[in-house]
């Protein structure tokens, strides 16, 4: 394949841990054995949610044990997620267009067994994790075309990036743990539905904003 010049796109993570995270991540990568590469990683990341997935569809089971390595899972997860462009980027062997593939349609298929396991773990209703599922490759959709055509890779949104999302969902297990039902004006719903729909009314008010803004931006650039 004829090797054509390639521009990354410049990428926006403003999280609440991301000051913090990247120091960390910079502070491990220097430290990680020669051995494992940035490879390694990714796959270790993929895996960790394919576990999270089968560790929430066996949570009906036994939810102390499964929503607990649910959430060791999600650790280990932002361990090879995070970590794997961080070593790259140390030990200056950076791939910009394979890494920026291979990070995001592992990431696809990885959200795909997440989303999966809460569905099939009846602590979730179909619907919204589909809900969830479909609003997330949405605005990921949105977040790869503004690469491309913006040169700026958003990652994080409102103060929240992948880490915080982690962060929140480990708290919500440990919640689901003592409440599995919440009850809003008399009627009892699933803890998870409730904190579903509220996080896709969320993501949807961020993708529109984000469709309008970007679109705004280009047909400014692009006037006819």
């Amino acid at each position: 394949m004829e090797n054509i010049a390639f521009k990354d796109a410049q990428r926006e993570l403003n999280g609440l841990t991301a000051g913090w995270e990247k120091r960390t991540l910079i502070w491990i990568a220097n430290r990680l054995p020669k051995w494992v590469n940035s490879d390694h990683l990714t796959v270790l990341g993929l895996v960790a949610l394919l576990f999270c997935g089968i560790f929430y569809s066996l949570s009906p089971t036994n939810p102390w044990l499964y929503l607990n390595l649910v959430n060791l899972m999600l650790a280990v997860n932002w361990f090879g997620d995070s970590l794997d462009g961080t070593v790259a980027r140390v030990r200056n062997k950076s791939r910009p267009r394979y890494g920026f593939y291979v990070d995001h349609i592992v990431d696809t298929f990885g959200t795909f067994f997440l989303f999966g396991g809460m569905a099939l773990s009846g602590f979730m209703s179909y619907q919204v994790a589909f809900g969830l599922l479909i609003v997330y490759y949405m605005l990921s959709i949105n977040s790869y075309l503004a690469a491309y055509t913006i040169g700026k890779f958003q990652i994080s949104y409102a103060a929240f990036g992948p880490t915080e999302l982690r962060i929140v969902l480990a708290i919500g297990n440990i919640a689901l743990l003592y409440h599995p039902h919440s009850t809003i004006w008399g009627t009892k719903y699933l803890l998870f539905d409730v904190g579903g729909v509220v996080s896709m009314l969320g993501m949807t008010g961020i993708l529109l904003f984000s469709v309008t803004r970007n679109t705004m931006y280009l047909y400014d650039k692009e006037r006819v």
